[in-house]
């Protein structure tokens, strides 16, 4: 009986084992399996990635550089005090406000979608931000930006849209700080609409008033009630500014309001949870959505935006997920993304053989960084709400496919191309030199005009003062880049770039992946 008994608990032992052995064996597996559908380079959950932290840190920079104004806490060695009277032509304090680029012109156009982007990146993005200590820094340019555009808003139907006239400005090659030409200013009005520069403030203005919800109550709602009357504004006086104002043609020149009305509309939404805002998305889609045309997000196309920040309800708010009403800018969101991703059977062919969006040779940057931001965007909202994939025709991609587009555009910018060429203006070790800059080419000591400080643009040597964080325009299709100061097709850097970069790095700067909703 004892032996029998012993000879049954061995057999039990045995079984046991052989049991712990096959479910060892299956995590190993699993794990190995689950390590195979990770990038190469993702660390644990919520580690920082050195790289996208530095450029991060870097592309910040670029704000201070551009700042007009009494300059508080001044960062920047080689810049002072500028455009003091700005504004004074219509008894306004137009001093603040970021320059556009390497000139010393204020376009309020542009400016309001640098404001809208670097909100928005706040927004989604800012406690990793905060982890690199750049959210106060992020969060006081924005300010500086705002401050200009609560100034430039007087009345409900005035808004001044530009500060200094351009054909005078390019005419001169100086420092901001010694500008001594008339700065004139332009203007929208109800007689002289200009739907498109209202409906993008507006959306600036309604994105900016969640960031300091919470930090600054009393400038939030500030912020709000300039968002309500500007949209109204904009939606009752409808016209293009590009029609009512020629002038403008010639550096931003606007293709449609539709797209800002949509936007706007669906920013204020997000601030207010207001119905009428969202009624007027859904039922102006047919006509400005543009739906099942995928397109590129820039300055001046905010629709493939809009289509992502429409589809963040319907990953986030109840009782949305199913709206009718939405359902055209999911479609055309998911679209986009697919669109985006290399392997995708609709994946666009705008694309250099180094994989690099490419749509213009001007600013060509431009596209591949708003595309790679939009696509961490969705990505991380797919994640968030536990959405697994997305079907592109008949295949099927991972939130972890876009993210991984999204790496490859930061990383080509950063210096993983045919030129080894960094297009982030300090950071790694070769950057243009050269870059189309009138503060940064001239030295801070010169004592020089307007017209004799085209010596330092003809300079055959490097700027004397580094634009760090200047994203520069980038290269051609076929993947040249000519570093010369006359180059501003592919040498000038531009303010609303920085704020697409500056959201693209911070989605990028830890593999953590899962937002918090703001709505």
């Amino acid at each position: 009986m004892v032996s029998k008994s012993s000879s049954r608990c061995c057999c039990c032992s045995w079984f046991i084992g052989i049991i712990v052995l096959i479910a060892v064996i299956l995590a190993i597996v699993f794990t190995i399996r689950h390590r195979a559908n990770k990038s190469d380079d993702d660390g644990p959950p919520g580690s920082i990635d050195k790289k996208y932290a530095e450029a991060l840190k870097t592309a910040m920079k670029f704000f201070d550089i551009q700042k007009s104004g009494k300059l508080e806490n001044n960062k920047i060695e080689w810049r002072g005090d500028s455009g003091l009277k700005d504004g004074s032509e219509a008894s306004l304090d137009l001093s603040k406000g970021l320059y556009d680029a390497g000139d010393h012109m204020k376009f309020g156009f542009p400016m309001a979608f640098t404001a809208t982007v670097l909100s928005w990146s706040i927004l989604e993005y800012g406690q990793r931000m905060d982890s690199l200590n750049q959210l106060d820094p992020a969060k006081e340019s924005l300010k500086w930006t705002t401050d200009f555009l609560i100034n430039a808003h007087p009345s409900p139907n005035v808004l001044y849209i530009q500060v200094g006239d351009p054909v005078t400005d390019h005419k001169c090659w100086d420092r901001p700080e010694t500008m001594q030409r008339k700065r004139t200013l332009t203007k929208i009005d109800a007689e002289t609409p200009g739907t498109e520069v209202a409906a993008e403030t507006a959306a600036a203005m309604a994105a900016a008033s969640l960031v300091f919800k919470e930090s600054d109550p009393k400038y939030s709602s500030t912020l709000l009630k300039h968002a309500k009357q500007l949209f109204e504004f904009a939606d009752k006086n409808r016209g293009s500014y590009s029609v009512n104002i020629p002038e403008v043609q010639s550096y931003y020149n606007s293709t449609g309001y539709g797209d800002e009305l949509l936007w706007a509309a669906s920013w204020l939404y997000h601030a207010t949870e207001d119905k009428t805002y969202l009624d007027f998305v859904s039922e102006n889609g047919e006509e400005f959505g543009n739906f099942g045309s995928p397109s590129w997000f820039s300055w001046d196309n905010k629709l493939p935006g809009t289509h992502i920040l429409l589809s963040r309800l319907t990953f986030f708010k109840k009782g949305l997920s199913g709206s009718k009403g939405l359902q055209g800018y999911k479609e055309t969101a998911e679209a986009v993304m697919c669109g985006l991703i290399p392997s995708s059977p609709t994946a666009t062919e705008s694309r250099t053989d180094g994989g690099l969006i490419w749509v213009s040779e001007w600013n060509a940057l431009q596209h591949p960084v708003s595309s790679a931001f939009l696509a961490t965007l969705y990505s991380d909202y797919m994640i968030t709400s536990g959405i697994e994939k997305i079907s592109c025709s008949d295949t099927s991609f991972k939130p972890s496919d876009l993210r991984k587009f999204a790496r490859s555009q930061a990383d080509y910018m950063l210096g993983k191309n045919p030129e080894k060429m960094s297009y982030l203006v300090g950071y790694g070790e070769k950057y243009p030199e050269f870059v189309h800059h009138r503060g940064a080419s001239i030295p801070a000591d010169a004592n020089t005009g307007c017209k004799d400080g085209f010596k330092w643009l003809n300079s055959e040597d490097p700027n004397p003062n580094v634009a760090y964080g200047a994203l520069v325009g980038g290269p051609f299709l076929n993947e040249t880049f000519i570093d010369a100061r006359n180059n501003s097709m592919q040498n000038e850097p531009s303010t609303y770039n920085s704020a697409l970069v500056v959201g693209l790095l911070s989605s990028l700067v830890t593999t953590s992946s899962s937002l918090k909703s703001f709505i």
